[in-house]
């Protein structure tokens, strides 16, 4: 029987009562490979020996040629030159490893075998599984695309997308809605408008014990005794703002599109759009390499947005921060979001102080190394202690951590930093 795509290597076919030497031979060859499993004397067939074939030809060692043609000189693929056999590599991959798997085996075939130029054709980008890593991919290629090509990069790349908005738009607009609501606290609220537990905590100062009344009186009319009482003198009210449809907050994003923050500018693409779909806030989005470039028009689809972008080149996040700062009306309702590995090819100073001159404007200024699942990337670890100095601490953010940051900011509240203690 063949495996179902997404089911794992555990569930290959071995007879189902195999000695529990046989078994571990086999799994022992499997992860051995081709080259290096002799001495395990155990032979694959079937489906074993079909998965084997997939994974020798990406990790298996040779000869062999990456898809150009040209000789590797080292560890390479057996898929050989031509584009069919490496669309039925890809077709076995994912028939044969789970979609987790299928993704990692792909980046790994990107990187190691040179088939970055096979994804301009249509007929390989349809045999692909779509994950962030490959959105990058295909903006990095996007300018060399022919135009029978563009319109397949995009289907691929909204799957991706939808797929992550599906995943982040609930809770991101949740927990800003939250926030929003309770950064617009007002001090005299109307009775349904109190926002008691804040105005209890606020006002503990206020308590006062009241008298016991008579013992002897109450247990004899209600058959119990009562102890000391208290109350809190509410001197303070707190109260949660009236919803209004005027934005309550700006956001700036303000997002390196060089090639190591790939993965950044797809998330970023898509949370620009979450937050420009809110009407209490007013999001702007800005990329920049040596050059700045205003995307706020295309948020409304952040497939747009991620074709508007172009990875790699310089970095000059002075620059960058100088056009956001002139677009600043209201500091201190203000949230500046930069995402960059900080590796600055401007003038350092300049950008350190136009920093200091927005915090002490009153904006909230946030650093992210990077915006997804992969962790801190290399980055500037001299800038970004630079930064924490003026308060606005470098740390890396994943997708689901993000919306409790931005919540944080508009709260004017400590950022929920992971691993505080490893913070440059």
């Amino acid at each position: 029987m063949r495996q179902k795509p997404g089911e794992t290597m555990e569930r290959t076919t071995t007879a189902p009562h195999a000695p529990p030497d046989a078994e571990r031979l086999r799994r022992w060859r499997m992860v051995l490979g081709a080259d290096s499993a002799d001495s395990t004397g155990r032979a694959l067939t079937g489906q074993d020996a079909a998965m084997d074939s997939a994974l020798n030809a990406l990790y298996g060692g040779g000869g062999g040629k990456k898809p150009n043609g040209r000789g590797t000189g080292g560890r390479s693929a057996g898929l050989g030159a031509s584009a069919p056999s490496v669309a039925r590599w890809l077709g076995d991959i994912r028939t044969y490893f789970p979609s987790s798997v299928v993704q990692v085996m792909q980046r790994d075939a990107i990187d190691r075998l040179g088939l970055a130029t096979l994804l301009l054709e249509p007929e390989m980008l349809e045999a692909v599984e779509p994950d962030v890593h490959l959105v990058g991919t295909l903006l990095s290629l996007s300018k060399a695309m022919p135009e029978t090509t563009k319109e397949t990069a995009r289907a691929v790349v909204r799957r991706v997308v939808e797929d992550l908005e599906a995943r982040l738009e609930s809770r991101t607009r949740t927990t800003l809605t939250g926030a929003l609501d309770r950064s617009a606290r007002i001090s005299r609220p109307r009775h349904r408008d109190i926002d008691w537990d804040r105005t209890i905590r606020a006002n503990l100062k206020n308590y006062l014990t009241l008298p016991a009344p008579d013992t002897a009186t109450t247990a004899e009319t209600t058959g119990t005794t009562t102890g000391a009482t208290g109350t809190v003198v509410p001197e303070r009210l707190i109260g949660y703002g009236r919803s209004s449809r005027s934005a309550k907050k700006d956001i700036v994003l303000c997002v390196d599109q060089s090639g190591s923050m790939a993965a950044s500018v797809v998330h970023a693409s898509v949370f620009g759009a979450v937050l420009a779909s809110m009407r209490t806030l007013s999001t702007r989005l800005v990329v920049f390499d040596t050059a700045v470039v205003d995307l706020t028009d295309q948020l409304d689809d952040p497939v747009d947005v991620l074709f508007g972008t172009q990875l790699g080149g310089g970095t000059d996040i002075n620059r960058a921060l100088a056009y956001c700062q002139s677009r600043i009306t209201r500091p201190a309702d203000t949230v500046v979001v930069l995402i960059s590995d900080l590796y600055e090819g401007g003038i350092r100073d300049e950008m350190l102080k136009r920093v200091a001159a927005m915090k002490d404007s009153g904006v909230q200024f946030v650093t992210l190394l990077a915006l997804s699942d992969e962790g801190a990337p290399a980055y500037d670890h001299e800038h970004a202690a630079a930064l924490g100095a003026l308060g606005a601490p470098a740390f890396a953010c994943t997708p689901d951590l993000f919306p409790d940051v931005m919540a944080a900011a508009i709260e004017k509240r400590p950022l929920p930093i992971p691993d505080k203690e490893h913070q440059p």
